[in-house]
């Protein structure tokens, strides 16, 4: 399985299949929702669930077993006629060859989700005319997730499913939806795109499959050799905050890997460990009493 991604990450879009590529839990909450019919949450999930599992978004080969492991967990907070105020959270995840570990890849709150629906209502989505705040904000993460996915097994191979959410940030701004401005602020879906497209993250994004290839994967055979990968490429995390202070794109990296970082460099060499969490507490100081735990 893994040896069949690899060439279908390096084959992007030459390959078609009836195979979809996402197994993505759903997951709608409406705690804080009352005096609104419960069905009309249930028949939610369900729609979403249909649009983002049956859809073919790339035409790419997946086999059952390859399918993107994910996850949407939508929290309604609001619910005014048909206008839906909500948060969503999205995360994916692979598998690490030759082991039973899933490492995640991505790992995102997005606190700006309006949308209108209507129960029963069918989501479908032109991707030249997006009307629908929903399905471009569906769309979206799958081509987020697929592309992140990609770019773990390829060096840069997420960059087409990039630009596939690139074109519905700018077809979903045309059409004035919530939450697609540039510039509105540095932490919205306009700015994740546009750091994964943008050349001062490229040597970034090439650590992203070096970690994940080169280092993770190799851990099983060489523990030591997969572990020094992993932080000889650290520094990239370092310049690229540096030049970019809170990059969502590096915060989003620390916010899926923090505890697996941890977890590897626990028994490190002491002067590997001392490496490591200088890097790690310069990036994302908020962590910085996690991160010295390594050290203990």
């Amino acid at each position: 399985m893994f040896r069949l991604k690899i060439i279908f990450a390096a084959l992007l879009f030459t390959f078609y299949a009836n195979a979809q590529e996402l197994n993505c839990n759903i997951q709608i909450n409406s705690d804080q929702v009352s005096g609104t019919s419960k069905s009309v949450f249930n028949t939610l999930k369900k729609s979403v669930s249909d649009f983002i599992n049956n859809r073919r978004w790339t035409d790419m080969t997946f086999a059952e077993a390859e399918k993107i492991e994910c996850s949407m967990n939508i929290v309604v907070k609001k619910v005014e006629d048909e206008t839906f105020t909500a948060e969503i959270q999205v995360q994916s995840r692979r598998p690490v060859y030759n082991t039973s570990y899933n490492t995640t890849l991505f790992n995102f709150k997005d606190n700006s989700f309006t949308f209108d629906y209507k129960e029963f209502d069918q989501l479908e989505m032109n991707e030249n005319t997006i009307t629908s705040n929903l399905t471009a904000v569906l769309a979206y993460y799958a081509y987020i997730i697929i592309g992140y996915d990609l770019d773990s097994y390829s060096k840069l191979g997420g960059t087409p499913l990039f630009q596939a959410a690139e074109s519905i940030v700018n077809a979903a701004q045309a059409a004035s939806l919530d939450g697609w401005k540039a510039f509105e602020n540095s932490h919205n879906r306009y700015a994740l795109v546009n750091n994964l497209l943008d050349e001062a993250f490229k040597k970034y994004r090439s650590y992203f499959y070096e970690y994940h290839r080169l280092g993770l994967d190799e851990m099983a055979v060489n523990l030591t050799n997969g572990r020094a990968k992993i932080a000889s490429g650290l520094s990239v995390l370092r310049d690229a905050n540096r030049a970019r202070p809170s990059a969502i794109v590096i915060s989003s990296f620390m916010d899926a890997k923090s505890d697996e970082l941890i977890n590897i460099f626990s028994k490190a060499s002491e002067k590997e460990k001392k490496e490591v969490v200088d890097i790690l507490c310069d990036v994302d100081p908020t962590h910085t009493d996690n991160y010295e735990k390594i050290l203990q």
